[in-house]
């Protein structure tokens, strides 16, 4: 009888073993084995499924409960609300994150822009016949001359981001 209510009124509520078992904090097996009779749940323990099924305790241990089967569209659609709802909340978090990636490399892009104009190109007062000198220079120099043609882009780049990453209210 117990294990025939318990049965009846979880599918009722629309709840897989699973999900019941993850509400009562016990295992899906243990669900199992009071649906089949194989073990009977102590006295907290009934209350807390009383609770969940929302049913007085009594009924759970009297006569057999007879349900209609859950609106499955309904049960369906509250399953679909709660996934929504955490998708949305994914979303955000990473719109967020992408906000503030952009912010982070439109300051890297105006920290190294002012740093080049600070340095004034010292590679050009190096001497150039020492080969490590040399090396550097040529390097330094490339660095600087692709990095002011392309900080423009980056720059515009970032500030749409940060433009478009932004919270809506």
């Amino acid at each position: 009888m117990l294990n025939e209510n318990i049965r009846a009124l979880r599918k009722s509520k629309g709840l897989s073993q699973e999900e019941f078992a993850s509400k009562l904090n016990v295992v899906r097996q243990t669900v199992s084995k009071w649906e089949n009779g194989l073990s009977v749940p102590d006295s907290e323990t009934l209350i807390r499924i009383a609770g969940e099924l929302q049913t007085p305790v009594s009924t759970l241990l009297g006569e057999t409960v007879i349900t209609e089967t859950p609106d499955n569209l309904q049960v369906l659609s509250g399953k679909l609300e709660v996934l929504n709802e955490q998708l949305a909340k994914q979303q955000a978090e990473k719109r967020r994150i992408l906000h503030y990636l952009c912010i982070f490399f439109t300051l890297v892009v105006v920290i190294i822009f002012i740093l080049l104009v600070q340095s004034e190109s010292p590679y050009q007062n190096w001497d150039y016949n020492d080969p490590e000198h040399a090396v550097f220079g040529v390097i330094w120099h490339i660095f600087e001359w692709v990095f002011v043609r392309i900080a423009p882009l980056a720059l515009a780049g970032g500030i749409v981001g940060i433009i478009l990453t932004r919270k809506k209210n």
